[in-house]
């Protein structure tokens, strides 16, 4: 399926048909969970009656897709919605990404602190996303061996010039190859490419860290985000 090509629609048509598509998505989304509610009534049923194992590994792949389905449906509603930040002062963000990187990637951190009003859940969703990314993209070596990417954290501190300025806590995801972007081909970021479901997934992350005043970037090898830190 094309994309559209938004510079050639009417804005406004483009604005209701996301708003209705936004609805229909949360809907399907209900639904699917209700499904999913019924298929696992129906696994306990025969796993109490005694049923042969292709039965149950059959229906226990329709309950996990039917759950992939509906989380995937989920990140498209927060990504059509806005978001409804729950910021907690002097929240510390070397904690949010720790935790989003756990087991999965090696984290650096340099010296703190890297307090701020932060949404923990919005955030540490947001850092779990671009890490996940990162790690399905990593490269590989001659004998085929995967090598995690590595998260780094540093402080920014704030320049001399201009009133209010803030440090800013600066995270880089490195290892990530470029080419492995769903839109290298197009030219755009991997924050803005919209493709499948990682693109959207990305999207989101972008979305959350611009709501707490921050950037995203993507670069040759590397991604970063950047976030205003607590005066």
């Amino acid at each position: 399926m094309k994309p559209l090509k938004t510079e050639l629609e009417d804005p406004e048509t483009l604005r209701q048909l996301g708003s209705a598509s936004v609805q229909i998505v949360h809907d399907i989304k209900n639904q699917l969970n209700g499904l999913k509610l019924y298929a696992t009534f129906l696994r306990k049923r025969l796993e109490k009656s005694d049923r042969p194992a292709d039965e149950l590994e059959t229906i226990g792949k329709l309950i996990a897709g039917l759950e992939r389905a509906a989380t995937e449906m989920n990140v498209l509603v927060r990504l059509g919605r806005p978001l409804e930040l729950r910021r907690q002062p002097r929240a510390d963000l070397s904690r949010l990404l720790a935790e989003a990187a756990d087991g999965v990637a090696a984290l650096e951190t340099s010296d703190g602190p890297y307090e701020g009003d932060f949404d923990p859940a919005f955030l540490t969703d947001a850092f779990k996303n671009i890490t996940a990314a990162s790690v399905a993209t990593a490269g590989q070596d001659k004998s085929g061996a995967s090598h995690a990417p590595e998260v780094r954290l540093r402080r920014e501190e704030a320049g001399a010039d201009g009133d209010g300025a803030r440090a800013s806590a600066v995270v880089e995801w490195r290892g990530f190859p470029v080419a492995a972007s769903a839109g290298a081909e197009t030219g755009a970021s991997i924050f803005d490419s919209y493709a499948g479901s990682q693109g959207l997934k990305m999207a989101l992350a972008a979305k959350v860290i611009r709501a707490h005043g921050g950037e995203v970037a993507e670069e040759h090898g590397l991604l970063r985000a950047r976030l205003p830190l607590a005066r």
